[in-house]
């Protein structure tokens, strides 16, 4: 009876025993390609050992990869080892971690060592072990790995991983990248299909590259069209083939002579002189077409020269042998679906991509329209010529810059930032024009003068106080990143904070201009400075206010554009053009042309730019050509001012 007990106990302990032995079995039945591993032998190993998958698997294959697998030399036996002391080690189980033996010299270890094929092998296996693992950074990585490197053998691995996917969003992600394979590698053709046609709705690039990928096409030739090619298109030598390359197609593919040239046909002729002959015809005649292709002919029936094609022989093989191209994708139906598929993406993608240049220029005129809509209200009532505009630009960005020094909470230090910059180039503006500006009305070469050398002397003074380093200005953590609703089509929170703001400055200068006293004198000065003082209105006064509004609202800008700009000295300089551009082409002296003229100048910017990706200076130079050529037909600009100033 105990005897049977015993034996029923045994046998209870002997899957234990055998389960924790699994690995080291199966490695030692494969020791000598583990040891020496190859990619051509160590791949039917690994799915072996993946198809089983003892306990510890995946530690392996870990530890495999990144060369810490040892082999005790008398046993054979596979440990991962930790040097302790020189030239001693301590040696753990590979499917367990437990310590298994201490101090074993070196001398009784060789360490395994697969090169980077096999390294890259294990990786592929270690994918299909991570895409169920407990951490989701590693399920992401699996993702990924498999998405840049596509194999048909994780298809199942990576469909048998969804269903129990917790995170929804590295879900979808796992059934976008399924549908990637299923479109390129499953079996099935319905499958295929359906997952190409899914792929029509999305927008991006992967999708486009699998695509492509199954259209792949190959340039071929042959005496007829083969009835089991899935054609893409036939081509015509001459039309839309060269005809060399159509030649050369056909003798690389053994179908036709190579074409003697006119320079190799000379070199032959010179070969083969004797006695002042070539092949019985003399030198002399040599001068004529005719007289030269006797010769050749005649080295080639004698043995001296190789069989050539001729023109006459060109043409006639061109005309008998079919040029095209054929997919590489047998299936028609595929690569019909797949062609309807990109179609439509590439369609909505040209939509898209009008979409995000149109927000481009929508962002771009927003930041023209705040840094001209200072120099618009003070050229147009004041006729100034105000070529240090841009210098107030980057006191406003220097104001902010310092603000952040004293406030460490972004938010906040915008927030005092915005109307500090008005207070400091306002006051700016006020001070040049009762020490400046008003002693040069009615002088514009003298004004533009004048404001040219303050423009300098404020850079210098930037320079001196703020050194040559552009500053940083950094935005609030909430206008980080971008809005992005598709994967064309996105926009910072930068440019949609300025463009915001732009909106803000439109309707605050709208009721200045059209609700306040202030504003209605402005406008009154604006189009007949003589009726206005005529009328009581102290013209000096509004001069000097307009010319400090048109400098705080400069400063502004500048606390807007230093967000996502250089701050330096020079800052102001890059938009004191497009400045004057901007209240030219929109009409002096009119809130709306500024806005129209900024809206022009910045589409157009964005057009040429985008038709000259490369060349920023052919887009300046296209734009300044179009502008004066738009002045031309329009001089007073979009909207021009009405009344008597209009006439001035």
């Amino acid at each position: 009876m105990l005897r049977v007990l015993l034996a029923y106990l045994a046998l209870l302990w002997l899957p234990q025993a055998a389960s924790a032995q699994d690995l080291q079995t199966f490695l030692q039945s494969h020791r000598e390609e583990i040891a020496n591993p190859s990619r051509q032998s160590v791949g039917a190993v690994i799915d072996d050992l993946i198809a089983l998958n003892p306990p510890g698997t995946p530690s392996f294959l870990q530890a495999w990869q990144t060369k810490e697998i040892w082999m005790r030399a008398p046993d054979g036996l596979f440990f991962l080892a930790t040097e302790t002391a020189d030239d001693l080690y301590t040696l753990r189980e590979i499917a367990t971690g437990a310590e298994a033996a201490s101090d074993v010299p070196a001398a009784t270890l060789t360490q395994i060592k697969p090169n980077g094929g096999v390294r890259g092998l294990i990786g592929e296996a270690l994918v299909r072990f991570h895409l169920s693992d407990h951490e989701i950074d590693r399920r992401r990585e699996a993702v990924e790995s498999i998405a840049r490197r596509p194999d048909p053998s994780q298809l199942a691995p990576l469909a048998a991983a969804i269903e129990n996917e917790p995170d929804p969003a590295l879900k979808a992600r796992k059934e976008e990248v399924l549908g990637f394979l299923e479109a390129r590698f499953a079996t099935d053709t319905e499958t295929r299909r359906r997952a190409i046609a899914a792929m029509a709705d999305s927008l991006s690039i992967e999708a486009r590259a699998v695509l492509n990928q199954i259209l792949t096409k190959e340039f071929a030739v042959a005496p007829s069209l083969p009835e089991d090619a899935n054609i893409a298109a036939i081509l015509v030598p001459g039309d839309g083939l060269d005809r060399e390359t159509a030649y050369r197609a056909l003798v690389d593919a053994g179908l036709a002579q190579e074409h003697i040239t006119p320079e190799m046909l000379r070199a032959l002729l010179e070969a083969n002189i004797a006695e002042g002959m070539v092949g019985g015809v003399p030198i002399g005649q040599l001068d004529r077409q005719a007289a030269r292709d006797r010769a050749y002919k005649a080295l080639v029936a004698m043995g001296k020269a190789p069989r050539r094609a001729t023109s006459d022989d060109i043409e006639a093989e061109l005309k008998a042998h079919v040029f095209f191209e054929a997919y590489k994708e047998p299936d028609n139906s595929i690569t019909e679906a797949a062609r309807k598929a990109l179609d439509r993406i590439e369609t909505r993608v040209a939509f898209s991509q009008a979409a995000d240049l149109a927000l481009d220029g929508i962002s771009l005129a927003s930041i023209y329209f705040l840094a001209a809509i200072g120099l618009a209200i003070t050229f147009g009532v004041m006729g100034v010529i105000n070529m240090a505009h841009g210098e107030f630009i980057m006191m406003g960005a220097y104001t902010g810059y310092v603000v952040q020094l004293f406030i460490p909470d972004y938010t906040l230090s915008l927030v005092v930032a915005l109307p500090l910059a008005f207070a400091v180039t306002f006051g700016a503006g006020v001070a040049m024009e009762r020490l400046v500006i008003r002693w040069l009305y009615h002088r514009p070469l003298e004004t533009l003068l004048a404001t040219f050398g303050i423009s300098i002397a404020l850079q210098q003074l930037a320079k001196n106080i703020f050194g040559t380093q552009a500053r940083p200005l950094t935005s609030p953590g909430w206008l980080d990143g971008a809005l992005v609703m598709n994967d064309v089509i996105q926009i910072s929170y930068i440019r949609i904070a300025i463009f915001i703001l732009a909106l803000m400055f439109l309707a605050f200068l709208l009721v200045i201009l059209k609700r306040t006293r202030l504003g209605l004198e402005v406008r009154a000065v604006t189009q007949n400075p003589r009726m206005a003082a005529s009328m009581g209105i102290n013209t000096d006064r509004i001069n000097m206010l307009t010319f400090g509004l048109g400098s705080g609202i400069a400063g502004i800008a500048g606390v807007a554009i230093g967000l996502y700009a250089k701050v330096t000295s020079e800052m102001g300089a890059d938009y004191i053009v497009q400045s004057f551009m901007t209240v030219v082409v929109g009409g002096v002296g009119n809130v709306w042309g500024t806005l129209a003229g900024a809206t022009l100048i910045g589409f157009l910017q964005k057009g040429i730019e985008w038709v000259y990706p490369s060349n920023t200076l052919a887009a300046q130079t296209y734009m300044i050509l179009f502008i004066i050529l738009f002045i031309q037909f329009r001089p007073k600009g979009i909207v021009a001012l009405k009344g008597r100033a209009a006439g001035d």
